[in-house]
């Protein structure tokens, strides 16, 4: 691919990447994030807007396998399909999501991916304590089916829009406390999700504030991967709208105070802004505006 760059490398623990297409192939994305100068990713391993499933080859694992090998990316990421609920009151649509997710990390464990990103899930009118209950049951019951998956399952953070689940620290925490497999599940934090949820990064003391609850609540070392993602809503809008690295409401402080904070030095970062900006390569100017904040700002 033209363009090619070594990896980032400043500092040497950053983790920054974008979420990346694999169409022509999953292994595409790697070649896409090296063209990128990245070292972490994200992809979707199958068409995320259907059920149907996907299965890779021999062939296909080997070759990714390959590309993230000469490729120089350290951390990759799926997330898994918009269509899972696994806390859906239809039993149809519940048992068509565990399948799904059980696929998912199948699949990511065969390209020896360490990370399966997931949205928790909406509990549809039956209320969050049941919709909780129902999200961990169903989590232990995968890992309980496929004791050979590697893949680490990470919640994400969610905005609050309806009745979706994980918009609070609180009902994160509580779904990890009832799936006694700790070791195989974490966080995905969401810059986007959880200003829109309620929780203010945009100057330092904000941050620090939020970060210090995120740790009370569910703890740093349960944190797996950030998106850092500006947001189109304001301050507790529930509303689920991604906007460039600093040109929404959330500003540009917050992401050097992300990129910058030692304690998130080795956890991958990851975009997931528009692709375009006025016709331009937005991945570009959005990644590129992140590595311009590396060391300009301390804590």
């Amino acid at each position: 691919m033209k363009g090619m760059r070594k990896p980032l490398r400043s500092p040497a623990t950053c983790l920054l990447g974008a979420h990346f297409s694999i169409a022509g192939g999953v292994h595409n994305a790697l070649l896409e994030a090296a063209a990128y100068g990245c070292n972490a990713l994200q992809i979707f391993t199958k068409n995320t807007n259907s059920w149907k499933e996907r299965i890779f080859s021999t062939a296909e694992i080997e070759r990714f396998d390959a590309e993230r090998r000469k490729s120089g990316v350290e951390s990759i990421a799926a997330h898994t399909s918009y269509l899972i609920n696994l806390a859906s009151p239809d039993r149809q649509k519940h048992a068509m999501s565990c399948h799904a997710l059980t696929q998912e990390l199948i699949r990511s464990s065969q390209l020896k991916i360490p990370y399966a990103v997931l949205h928790p899930g909406a509990h549809m009118g039956r209320g969050t304590p049941a919709g909780i209950r129902q999200v961990a049951e169903s989590v232990e019951a995968v890992f309980a089916e496929n004791p050979d998956i590697t893949t680490r399952l990470l919640f994400e953070t969610t905005a609050g829009q309806g009745s979706s689940i994980g918009h609070t620290f609180e009902q994160l925490a509580t779904i990890m406390e009832n799936v006694r497999q700790r070791d195989r599940i974490g966080i995905c934090l969401d810059t986007c999700h959880i200003f829109a949820a309620g929780y203010d990064i945009r100057d330092e003391a904000a941050y620090h504030r939020t970060v210090a609850q995120f740790d009370t609540v569910i703890g740093l070392d349960r944190l797996f991967m950030i998106h850092l993602n500006d947001s189109r809503k304001g301050l507790a809008g529930s509303v689920d709208r991604h906007e460039h690295i600093g040109d929404g409401a959330i500003g540009i402080r917050a992401f050097s105070l992300f990129m910058n904070d030692p304690r998130f030095a080795a956890i991958p970062k990851i975009i997931e802004t528009p692709k375009n900006k006025k016709d331009k390569n937005a991945d570009r100017i959005n990644l590129d505006r992140l590595k311009a904040l590396l060391n300009a700002s301390g804590l």
